[in-house]
């Protein structure tokens, strides 16, 4: 099993989300982050002053998968999420050792 982690941009949110149920993924979390990469904030003009914003307004999404899927899942996510531009985001794949669902008590890959 691995967990898929990627950071986007808020407004792919629905393009990833609907790439992923037609892969037949059933569930995903997601959670509002901010940060920055490359990108290093950007200005903006507010009431005539002008402010530095550090750090940027992200999506973070988590899919809990089996291993076979990994490619299918990397592929479904960087295309909906792309956009060309600088700051579309980052996908990391990580060992998922073990998953329980709390309600039945299933264990591995009948928990996903």
């Amino acid at each position: 099993m691995k967990l898929v982690v990627a950071i986007i941009k808020p407004f792919k949110l629905d393009d990833v989300r609907e790439a992923l149920s037609e892969l037949g993924v059933q569930g995903l979390t997601v959670t509002e982050v901010k940060g920055f990469g490359r990108q290093k904030g950007h200005t903006e003009l507010y009431r005539g002053a002008e402010y530095v914003v550090n750090f940027l307004p992200k999506v973070k999404i988590e899919v809990a998968i089996e291993t076979e899927m990994v490619d299918q899942v990397i592929e479904a996510i960087s295309h909906a999420a792309r956009t060309g531009k600088i700051g579309d985001g980052k996908i990391f794949v990580l060992a998922l050792e073990e998953a329980v669902r709390i309600r039945t008590g299933e264990t591995g890959k009948g928990a996903l």
